[in-house]
């Protein structure tokens, strides 16, 4: 959670500019500290000691290109709910690991509700699909069921959250 005067986790202390600056790398992460510096209203060398420290802080975790799954010839989506039969950690971590190491798992989510798991999956068919299912579902013992939607339209797709002092 991001407070006026400072971050929960680190000491490093957010102001408007960071604000500012959060905003527009989360919208395009190539910015030149000069294009930074027009945008929010200080120096470029300004824009590019806060950039560092935000980084450093942790609060930018990580700068990404969004491909375009269609275009690299992996272009059905699916939104897969995972149950688990048992939750021990052992467990949990196990397939935590599994799905982080998984090629076609775009994001991978341990929640509450009717499942343990949501995972996001790009895979180029369904024939692609059947063969991941039957590795890491059906081959996989604690797997108990899983539930599957088809993506027919990716309607906003990024990771761009709000940033907002409080």
């Amino acid at each position: 959670m991001l407070v006026k005067g400072g971050f929960s986790a680190h000491r490093h202390y957010m102001d408007a500019f960071d604000a500012k600056i959060l905003e527009a790398v989360q919208q395009n992460a190539r910015l030149t500290a000069e294009a930074l510096s027009e945008t929010v209203g200080l120096s470029a060398d300004a824009c590019r000691k806060r950039l560092a420290k935000l980084r450093a802080s942790g609060v930018i975790e990580a700068e990404i290109a969004i491909v375009r799954p269609e275009k690299v010839g992996r272009g059905l989506m699916l939104i897969v709910e995972v149950s688990l039969q048992n939750e021990r950690k052992v467990d949990l971590d196990r397939f935590k690991q599994r799905m982080s190491e998984a090629p076609e798992v775009m994001q991978c989510y341990y929640v509450t509700g009717n499942s343990d798991f949501v995972l996001i999956l790009s895979v180029r068919d369904m024939a692609d699909y059947d063969a991941f299912s039957r590795r890491y579902f059906f081959e996989e013992d604690n797997v108990v069921r899983f539930r599957t939607s088809a993506v027919m339209d990716r309607v906003k797709v990024g990771f761009s959250v709000p940033v907002t002092l409080v």
